[in-house]
């Protein structure tokens, strides 16, 4: 497996990271067996990176990986795990709470979820817009001196936050959501995070299953399914979307790969300092993204699959419009 430094002064990583959200129900039911089993088949492909949140399934997910992880695969591993939304018990969303003694707290419960005596990266998973980010960073650097945290990374933040919190402790990476269609940190986040050493951890790189190649206009999605609010996936700017995945399924058949390999490849080949995170629930998802690490794409292969999916051409916004409202990163 390929390995990635995170940050100038951050962990050596798997090339691809396993994010582990849609093991939780984010993206409909998931299979409990299947989904440890497609953790156990992560590991031993050399992923060593799997991320999750304190607050996906409201617990459920670390306790998922926790279990994933006995028998000795803890030291297989970096854990990487976002804290801070708050949540009801309806699972409706509350806000944001990264004061100090609150981050304490949430990493106390993590840590008792995951069976673990310290978390590889620790990081807020949005801006908290009532506590200045130098708080929350010294409370996880606080973490890291008692030894219950290693590395301080971000998550949706802009340039200027970043620069901010990189003032205050090392980070990382900052993990964003960054693909094919959704390029919005290429103007000013990314140049920042490479000036500073920053890696970053990209989510969202088949736009959370949009340009798979794999979605259809008329697939059904449940209740609780992120994408039955998502405006990407709703009439009138889904089919703008998929006549885009239409176009880079050419490029891929020409290439003897999949729509999913080739956006995934397209990431890859931004740069040595960026981590896909490959949100696979099914070992036959994850098998076809590790064969994106096959693919070696050219300059002439970039600029037909970026002629393929322009930048700027995707139809919706990426969250629905609360969501947007919680990122820091979408104001520079």
């Amino acid at each position: 497996m390929e390995q990635r430094q995170l940050g100038a002064r951050g962990p050596s990583v798997s090339a691809i990271g396993l994010g582990c959200m849609g093991m939780s129900g984010m993206y409909g039911p998931a299979d409990r067996a299947e989904s440890i089993a497609t953790i156990h088949a992560a590991i031993d492909a050399g992923i060593s990176l799997i991320d999750t949140g304190d607050f996906y399934g409201m617990g459920h997910n670390e306790m998922l990986i926790g279990e994933a992880l006995k028998g000795g695969k803890r030291d297989s591993v970096l854990l990487s795990v976002k804290f801070g939304a708050m949540r009801d018990p309806a699972g409706g969303w509350q806000g944001y709470d990264a004061r100090p003694q609150a981050v304490k707290s949430f990493l106390a419960y993590s840590l008792q979820r995951l069976g673990v005596d310290h978390i590889d990266i620790y990081r807020p998973a949005r801006l908290d817009p009532n506590v200045p980010i130098e708080d929350t960073i010294g409370a996880i650097a606080d973490m890291i001196k008692a030894g219950y945290v290693r590395h301080i990374g971000l998550s949706e933040v802009g340039a200027e936050t970043i620069r901010r919190a990189a003032a205050v402790h090392p980070i990382a990476d900052l993990q964003i959501e960054y693909s094919l269609i959704t390029r919005g940190i290429e103007d000013k986040i990314l140049p920042a995070c490479r000036e500073l050493g920053v890696a970053i951890t990209a989510y969202g790189v088949l736009s959370r299953g949009l340009i798979s190649g794999h979605w259809r206009k008329d697939a059904p999605v449940g209740r609780g399914d992120f994408r039955a609010h998502s405006p990407r996936f709703q009439a009138g700017n889904v089919e703008q979307n998929l006549a885009l995945v239409e176009n880079l399924r050419q490029v891929a058949e020409a290439k003897g790969a999949s729509v999913a390999q080739i956006a995934i490849a397209w990431v890859l080949a931004q740069g040595e300092d960026i981590v896909p995170v490959i949100g696979a629930r099914r070992r036959d998802r994850l098998e076809e993204a590790l064969g994106a690490l096959d693919l070696r794409l050219g300059a002439a292969d970039l600029a037909t699959i970026e002629a393929a999916a322009p930048k700027g051409a995707a139809a919706g916004e990426r969250y629905p419009p609360a969501g947007m409202a919680s990122l820091d990163s979408e104001r520079g």
